[in-house]
């Protein structure tokens, strides 16, 4: 068997963001001094993941292909454990939490209350990177559920007009569908005890040997996907979103449709496909099909919203049906592809709302209409728009493309009909980001758009790492695939007998 790594990186990983996040709650007398620490706490965090990315061993043959594996028991009667490890899946998004702080922070700077407003974004930080390393169902609930807290208070206390029904309606979806997921945890690993006879755990290599009925998988998958189907969000149950993305302040949106969307597609892979295997010849018609719909109702919305950021909302609900649409067609080339959406999604987004939230700051409005013209005096901004438009149309070349053409090349070989409908899908994304490329950059600019100021120096320099990695993506997205692809073919391997794998 390999070796495994330290699993002291993952504790860093999670420590990290935390300690940061109290240093700068108790640097509230000096002006900016918190900014600075959030700033340093994020990027020993990006240094931290892009260390475990580099050590990863995508080929170890331990538990479950988990590299930096390890478990401590806290209190076996409860089953509680700190059980922690990343593999080729998870790997992707501990970087893509990482590099979404960062940019965060130096893109939307909110100088309101500023040491609050950066400790929440930290904590947020910590625990969605818990979510990511966790190998436990009950830790990984945990650290799930602590996301909602510091989300709860980013939308409420630093939001739009209506942030407080915004943060209210984002707090009960997530929390009511987070109860259907607590219950199917606690009924699975007292299944498991009954069955094996000894204490209870939630470890998922453990877990995912449990005998059950077809009828009693099904269940356990609908309460999964129901909490992981909010959380995403994915069609019907993605009516927080709209409201919550357009009321979040900036760093608010982009944590939330960059990294919490991405909690629910990877729980939907790595626990409800992963644990459920029975279920699936029942269920994958079924979440095909939503997610399909999903991504022809998100085009709709998308071409006729009134604003850039519930456009950016309807474009991220199409895209969501796109992932769960690769990770559910039971295809290894379209579950490699939807994980590397899952990234490029997540890069794609930042780019979105840091380029909106420098808009808004210069004429306070997201709104379509009170636009015309700024690629006039705003050049640089417009340029910078287009690159991260086309890579969510999904331009060849560009990051979007290769997830999406895995996802339905795939999908194709295994679900034709679904393929060809989704299809739709891309040509009507070409569609309305176009459109509203037009209505907002093109024509002449009057009023207070024909002075609007061009993007900063610092503004630039933000969003060349957006940029560097679409393109770099785009062209030569091998060394991701190579991290990914081991322990795709493992989860595929593990669940094929209820499905088929190409």
């Amino acid at each position: 068997m390999a070796h495994t790594h330290s699993s002291l990186w993952l504790a860093a990983l999670i420590l990290v963001p935390l300690v940061g996040a109290l240093l700068a709650a108790l640097t509230r007398k000096t002006e900016g001094r918190a900014y600075l620490v959030a700033v340093a706490a994020a990027s020993v965090e990006l240094a931290l993941s892009l260390v475990v990315a580099l050590l990863y061993n995508p080929h170890f043959s331990g538990a479950a292909t988990f590299d930096f594996y390890s478990r401590h028991v806290l209190a076996a009667p409860f089953g509680l454990a700190y059980d922690v490890g990343v593999d080729g899946i998870s790997l992707l998004m501990v970087v893509l939490t990482s590099l979404v702080l960062l940019l965060a922070l130096l893109g939307s700077r909110d100088r309101r209350r500023e040491p609050a407003f950066v400790a929440w974004l930290l904590l947020l930080t910590s625990f969605t990177m818990g979510s990511f390393v966790a190998h436990d169902l009950l830790e990984f609930f945990i650290f799930f559920e602590l996301t909602l807290i510091p989300c709860y208070f980013i939308i409420s206390q630093w939001g739009g007009r209506e942030r407080s029904r915004a943060a209210l309606k984002f707090f009960i979806y997530t929390f009511a569908g987070s109860a259907f997921l607590l219950i199917g945890i606690l009924y699975l690993g007292f299944l498991h005890q009954h069955q094996a006879q000894g204490d209870l755990t939630f470890a998922y290599g453990t877990l995912s040997s449990t005998v059950m009925s077809h009828g009693t998988a099904v269940w356990l998958f609908v309460a999964f996907a129901i909490a992981f189907g909010v959380k995403a969000p994915i069609w019907p149950l993605h009516t927080w979103s709209p409201l919550t993305y357009a009321e979040a302040p900036t760093a608010g949106s982009i944590e939330m449709s960059a990294l919490l969307a991405k909690l629910g597609t990877y729980g939907l892979l790595r626990f409800a496909v992963g644990l459920f295997p029975l279920a699936l010849a029942t269920m994958r018609p079924v979440i095909m099909t939503l997610a399909v719909v999903g991504i022809l109702y998100g085009s709709l919305l998308a071409c006729v919203t009134p604003d850039l950021k519930r456009l950016v909302a309807f474009s991220s609900l199409a895209q969501m049906g796109f992932i769960t649409l690769g990770l559910m067609s039971g295809s290894k080339i379209a579950t490699v592809g939807a994980v590397l959406l899952m990234f490029n999604h997540g890069v794609i987004t930042v780019g979105f709302f840091l380029i909106i939230g420098f808009i808004e700051q210069r004429r306070g409005s997201i709104l379509v209409r009170d636009f015309t013209g700024l690629q006039g005096p705003a050049p640089v901004m417009a340029a910078l728009f287009t690159v991260v438009m086309l890579a969510s149309i999904g331009l060849p070349g560009l990051s979007g493309f290769v997830s999406e053409y895995l996802i339905l090349i795939g999908t194709f070989a295994t679900h034709a009909w679904w393929a060809v409908v989704a299809s739709i899908g891309v040509v009507a994304a070409a569609l309305y980001l176009l459109w509203a490329y037009q209505r907002v950059f093109h024509g002449r600019a009057e009023g207070a758009n024909a002075t609007l100021p061009d993007a900063t120096s610092r503004e630039r320099w933000v969003l060349v790492p957006v940029v560097v990695l679409i393109v770099a993506l785009g062209v030569f997205p091998k060394p991701v695939l190579d991290r990914i692809s081991p322990s795709v073919q493992q989860l595929i391997e593990h669940v094929a007998p209820s499905g088929v794998s190409k």
